[in-house]
C-alpha cells in the first residue's frame, strides 16, 4: 500500500476512534452539531450561498460550555492530523531510500558529496571544504510552542503506537491492546487541560530542551558515518579527515534580554544541567562499552597505547585497583574504560573517593577514548572499532562534557545603563550614556583599575547581576574551557561601543578571577545582532568601525590564527516587522553580501549567525531551500542558525525525522558554499533593491497609519497571546505605544491566528505591480529570477505559501471586530487589495493556476484542514465579541479569556504554525 492510502486510512481510524471518545465523554448532541459545524464549513469553503452566514449564526447561538467542547473537538481532530501525517513524512523517508537503493538518494549525504564530483571538485578541494564545515543548530525557548509538554507526551505515544498497529506480524491479542490503549490516549487527550496551568520556569524550559538531546545523542554519529561512506565511495583511496561539523548550542537558561528571570543563579544552574546531561550520557556509554570490550591481552604488545597507560596510571595510583576491582588486568579495555569512568564521574561527584583527577575539556576525553581506537586498529579490529566504539568518539566530538554550549544575549541598552552607574560612581566617567560614538570607545579601551570594588557600596539589581553574570561566566571557563560557551550576543547592536562593552566586561571578570593563575584572557566569540532594517543597512559600517580598533582586531586574532573570525547575527523576526517581508528578506540577504566583502577586506572570516524562526514572517519555510537561498560567500561552509519553539518538536521529536533534517541541512550548506559568486546578472541585484524599497514604503504607509496599532489590538487576538502561559519571557518590551514595544513573536502570532498573515507578503504585490507598470514590461523577467535564482525563487516560494494559509473572508471577521469603523475600512481596503496584488503576482511569476498547485500534496493537506480550522478561527471571533462587550463579571471574564486560548492552541495545531 502506498503512503498516501495508509496516511488517509490513519486519519480516517483516528476520527472514528475521536467520534467514539467524544460520544463517550460529551454524548452523542456533540457529536452531531459537531458533524454540522464541518458540513457548514465546507459548504462555505466551495461557496454554497448562505452558508457563511449560517454557520456564524449557529456558532452565535451557543453558550460558552458548547463552544469550548466544539474546541476541544476540532483542535483534538488536528492533533492526530499532525501524528498520522508526522508518520506519513517517516514512511516516505524510508521508501524513499529503499527506492534508491544503487543510486543517489536526493538531497542526502551521498548527493551532495556526488555533486560536488560532478562540478569537478578534487579530493583535496572536498578536504578543504570540510575543514571549514561548521553547522551551528542553537536550540532557544521562544516561546512558540503553543502545546504542553503533557500533550506531546500523549501524542508521542500515540505516534508509537500506531507505528506497531501497520506491523504485520502483531496477535490478535496484541492487536486489541493496543486498540485500547489508543482509545485510552484518546480519553486522555479529552480530560487534561490542554492549557498549562502557570508560565513555565526559565529551569523548566531548560528541561523542555535538554528533552531533544536523547534522541540527537545517536542520530549524530549516524549522520557522519554517512558522510564518510559517501566520501570513500566517491574518492576512493583518499584519506578524509571529517571534523565535528554539527554543533549544538542554546539560548535557554542564557539569554537574559528581556527576560528578567534568567539571573545568574539561573544560568549557573543551567551550565550544571547541560554538563550533567552530558556525563550521563558518557557514563552510559561507558557501562555498554565495559561490558562489550572484554577482549583480552593475548597478543597485545608492551608498546600498546592501552596496555602502555595501564601500566603508568595504576603504578602512579595503586589504590585503583580497588576501584576497578571488576575489571581484571586480562581485560585491558575493560579496565581502562573503567578508569575514564571514574574520571566522567569526579566532573560532576567532586567528593568522589578516587585519585584521579576529573576531565577538565572533552579534548581529554576524547584522547583516552582515541588510545582505545589506536590499540584496537594496531590488533585488526577495525570491525570492533567501526561497530562500538566510533559512535562514541563522534558524540565526544561533537556534544564534549556539555551537551549543548551555552549562548549569552543581553540588550545593549542594558550594557550602556549599567557602565553609566558604575562609571560615574567610580569616577572613571560622568555621562557615558551621554557620550558620543568616538568617546565611548576610547572609554572602553582605556585601561581602568576597577576590580570587585565594584560590588562596593550601592548598586541597581541590574548592574549587580550584570557583574555577577561575567565573574560567574570567567568561572566557569577557568574550570570547563572556552567551549562551556557559544558567545555572548548583543540584541539591538547600533554602534562598536555595543560590542566593545562586552569585551571590557569580559576582560574585566577574566581580571578579578585570576587568583593565582596566569592564564590568558580567552577568546569568548562576541557577536553583533542587527535586527531592524536600519541596523542590517548599517551594519557594514558598524563592523568596519568595530575592525579598526586595535583592541578588538587584537582580541579577535589571539587565539584564531591569521584569518581570525567575526560571528555577526542577523535577525529575521524584527527586521520584517520593522519593513516588511520584501524589504526585509532583501535587507539580510544584501547585508549578509556586504558584511562578508568588509570582513574579507581586513582578513576576517564571517560566520552569519541566523536569527530564524518557524513562521514564515520570521524566516521560516524549509531549512535546506532557505540555507540554499543565501549569499554563497557568506556561508563558506560555516553558519549558525536558532532552531525555536514548536521547530524543536516538529524536527527533533521524531528520531528519523531529525536525521532526514540535520543530512538536509549538512548538503544544503555544502552545495551552496561549493556555488560561484557572480552567477546572476548585475542588474537582478539593483533591481530587487528597488523592489524592496517600494514594499518598504508600501509597509510603512499601512503601520503608520495612525489607526493601525488600534486595528491590531482589535482585529487579532493579540493581548490574549500576551498573556498565553508558553514562556517564561514577558511578551511585550514595555506598554504598547508604538510598533516597536511589541515583540516580534506576538506579532507574527496574531496576524496568524487572525489568518491575515501580513508580515510574510504584504507589500511584495504592490512592488512587482508597480515595476511592471513603471518599465512597460511584461512578467519574463520575474520568471527568469524565479527559475534560476534561489533568494528569489525562496522569496516567491514562502509568499506563496502564506498566501495560500490566509483567508481574507476569516480575516474580515476578525476586522469586524474594530469598533472604529472608518479605521477599520480604510486599512481592511490596503489589506485586501495589497493580497489580491500579491496573489495574482505570484501567480504570474510561477505560473501556477492556482497557490500551490505546482505542489499538489502540500495544496491538498492546506485544502483539507481548512473546513477544520475555519469554525475555530470562527469560534474564536465569537469569543473575542463577547470577552469585549463593555463590563462582564470577572468570573465569565476569566472564563472566556480561558476559551479564547483553547481556541488559539486549536488554529496553531490545525495551521502547524504559531509566531
Amino acid at each position: 500500500m502506498s503512503a498516501k492510502p495508509i496516511l488517509r486510512s490513519d486519519v480516517e481510524t483516528l476520527t472514528s476512534l475521536l467520534g467514539g471518545a467524544i460520544v463517550e465523554q460529551a454524548g452523542s448532541d456533540l457529536a452531531a452539531l459537531l458533524m454540522r459545524i464541518r458540513q457548514l464549513s465546507r459548504e462555505r469553503r466551495v461557496g454554497l450561498p448562505g452558508a457563511a452566514e449560517r454557520l456564524v449564526e449557529l456558532l452565535a447561538g451557543l453558550n460558552e460550555d458548547q463552544l469550548d467542547l466544539l474546541t476541544k473537538s476540532l483542535s483534538i481532530y488536528f492533533d492526530l492530523a499532525n501524528v498520522a501525517e508526522d508518520l506519513q513524512r517517516i514512511r516516505v523517508i524510508r521508501q524513499r531510500e529503499r527506492q534508491s537503493e544503487g543510486s543517489v538518494r536526493k538531497e542526502s549525504l551521498g548527493d551532495a558529496i556526488a555533486q560536488l564530483k560532478k562540478q569537478g571538485a578534487t579530493a583535496e578541494a572536498v578536504q578543504h571544504l570540510l575543514d571549514k564545515l561548521h553547522i551551528g543548530l542553537v536550540f532557544t525557548a521562544h516561546p512558540t510552542e503553543a502545546k504542553r509538554r503533557t500533550t506531546r507526551r500523549i501524542l508521542r505515544q500515540l505516534r508509537s503506537d500506531l507505528t506497531t498497529a501497520h506491523q504485520g506480524d502483531l496477535l490478535p491479542r496484541e492487536s486489541g491492546v493496543l486498540q485500547e490503549r489508543i482509545r485510552g490516549s484518546l480519553t486522555l487527550l479529552w480530560q487534561i487541560d490542554p492549557m498549562r496551568p502557570q508560565p513555565p520556569t526559565v529551569m523548566q524550559e531548560v528541561e523542555r530542551g535538554l528533552f531533544f538531546f536523547d534522541g540527537l545523542w545517536d542520530i549524530v554519529p549516524l549522520i557522519f558515518q554517512d558522510l564518510r561512506s559517501a566520501l570513500a565511495e566517491h574518492y576512493p583511496g583518499f584519506k578524509f579527515h571529517v571534523p565535528p561539523f554539527l554543533k549544538f548550542g542554546s539560548w535557554i537558561g542564557g539569554d537574559r534580554d528581556g527576560n528578567p528571570f534568567v539571573t545568574a543563579q539561573v544560568t549557573s544552574d543551567t551550565l550544571r544541567l547541560l554538563e550533567t546531561t552530558a556525563i550521563e550520557r558518557h557514563l552510559k556509554t561507558t557501562r555498554e562499552l565495559a561490558d562489550l570490550l572484554v577482549v583480552s591481552d593475548r597478543g597485545m604488545q608492551p608498546d600498546d597505547p592501552v596496555y602502555a597507560v595501564l601500566q603508568k596510571t595504576f603504578g602512579a595510583h595503586p589504590e585503583l585497583e580497588q576501584l576497578v576491582g571488576d575489571a581484571p588486568e586480562a581485560e585491558p579495555y575493560r579496565r581502562w574504560i573503567k578508569v575514564i569512568e571514574l574520571k566522567l564521574r569526579k566532573r560532576i561527584e567532586p567528593a568522589l573517593a578516587s585519585p584521579l583527577k576529573a576531565y577538565q575539556t572533552a579534548a581529554e576525553l576524547e584522547a583516552d577514548a582515541r588510545l582505545i581506537e589506536e590499540s584496537l586498529l594496531r590488533r585488526k579490529g577495525d570491525r570492533i572499532h567501526a561497530s562500538f566504539l566510533a559512535a562514541w568518539l563522534d558524540q565526544i566530538r561533537t556534544f564534549g562534557l556539555q551537551v549543548s554550549a551555552l549562548d549569552v544575549r543581553q540588550d545593549s541598552r542594558v550594557h550602556v545603563d549599567v557602565l553609566q552607574e558604575v562609571f560615574a560612581r567610580t569616577g572613571i566617567y560622568a555621562e557615558y550614556a551621554k557620550a558620543d560614538e568616538k568617546t565611548r570607545q576610547k572609554i572602553l579601551t582605556t585601561p581602568h583599575d576597577l576590580g570587585m570594588n565594584v560590588f562596593e557600596g550601592e548598586l541597581s539589581d541590574m548592574a549587580r547581576e550584570t557583574f555577577s553574570l561575567y565573574k560567574l561566566m570567567a568561572e566557569t571557563v577557568r574550570a570547563g574551557g572556552i567551549e562551556r560557551f557559544g558567545g555572548h550576543i548583543v540584541s539591538m547592536t547600533h554602534y562598536a561601543s555595543d560590542i566593545l562593552v562586552i569585551l571590557w566586561f569580559w576582560k574585566w571578570a577574566w581580571k578579578v578571577t585570576a587568583g593565582e593563575s596566569r592564564a590568558e584572557l580567552p577568546h569568548l566569540p562576541l557577536m553583533p545582532l542587527l535586527e531592524t532594517i536600519d541596523d542590517l543597512r548599517q551594519g557594514p559600517s558598524i563592523l568596519t568601525d568595530l575592525l579598526s580598533v586595535p583592541d578588538y582586531l587584537a582580541y579577535l586574532k589571539k587565539d584564531q590564527g591569521a584569518q581570525p573570525l567575526q560571528n555577526v547575527m542577523v535577525g529575521y523576526s524584527d527586521s520584517t516587522k520593522d519593513g516588511g517581508y520584501l524589504a526585509a528578506s532583501w535587507g539580510l540577504y544584501r547585508a549578509q553580501e556586504q558584511l562578508s566583502d568588509v570582513l574579507a577586506s581586513q582578513g576576517v572570516r564571517l560566520r552569519v549567525f541566523h536569527g530564524r524562526g518557524g513562521a514564515l514572517g520570521r524566516g521560516g519555510g524549509p531549512a535546506a531551500r532557505a540555507i540554499l537561498s543565501l549569499p554563497p560567500k557568506s556561508v563558506d561552509g560555516s553558519l549558525r542558525v536558532t532552531e525555536q519553539g514548536e521547530v524543536l518538536a516538529e524536527r527533533y521529536d521524531e528520531p528519523q525525522i531529525a536525521f532526514r533534517h540535520l543530512e538536509q541541512v549538512t548538503w544544503a550548506t555544502l552545495l551552496v558554499s561549493s556555488t560561484q559568486e557572480g552567477h546572476w546578472p548585475e542588474d537582478w541585484f539593483t533591481h530587487l533593491d528597488e523592489l524592496a524599497q517600494q514594499s518598504y514604503l508600501h509597509y510603512r504607509k499601512l503601520v503608520d497609519d495612525p489607526g493601525f496599532l488600534m486595528y491590531f489590538d482589535r482585529a487579532t487576538p493579540i493581548s490574549e497571546i500576551e498573556r498565553l502561559p508558553i514562556g517564561s519571557r514577558p511578551a511585550r518590551r514595555r506598554e504598547r505605544k508604538s510598533l516597536s514595544d511589541l515583540r516580534a513573536i506576538p506579532w507574527t502570532f496574531a496576524w496568524t491566528q487572525s489568518r491575515h498573515m501580513i508580515p510574510a507578503w504584504f507589500g511584495l504585490g504592490k512592488a512587482l505591480h508597480d515595476a511592471v507598470a513603471r518599465n512597460n514590461e511584461d512578467w519574463s523577467r520575474y520568471q527568469e529570477m524565479y527559475r534560476t535564482w534561489p533568494i528569489f525563487q525562496a522569496i516567491i516560494d514562502n509568499a506563496t505559501l502564506a498566501l495560500m494559509k490566509a483567508d481574507l473572508q476569516i480575516a474580515n471577521r476578525y476586522a469586524d471586530l474594530v469598533e472604529d469603523r472608518e479605521v477599520a475600512k480604510r486599512l481592511w481596503s490596503m489589506i485586501h487589495e495589497e493580497y489580491d496584488r500579491s496573489r495574482a503576482s505570484v501567480l504570474m511569476i510561477t505560473g501556477e493556476s492556482s497557490l500551490l498547485s505546482n505542489t499538489p500534496w502540500l495544496q491538498t493537506s492546506i485544502q483539507e484542514r481548512n473546513p477544520y480550522v475555519d469554525p475555530l478561527n470562527l469560534i474564536q471571533v465569537e469569543l473575542l465579541k463577547r470577552a469585549r462587550e463593555g463590563s462582564i463579571e470577572a468570573d465569565r471574564a476569566a472564563r472566556l479569556q480561558h476559551s479564547v486560548r483553547l481556541t488559539i492552541q486549536g488554529v496553531a495545531a490545525g495551521l502547524r504554525t504559531t509566531g
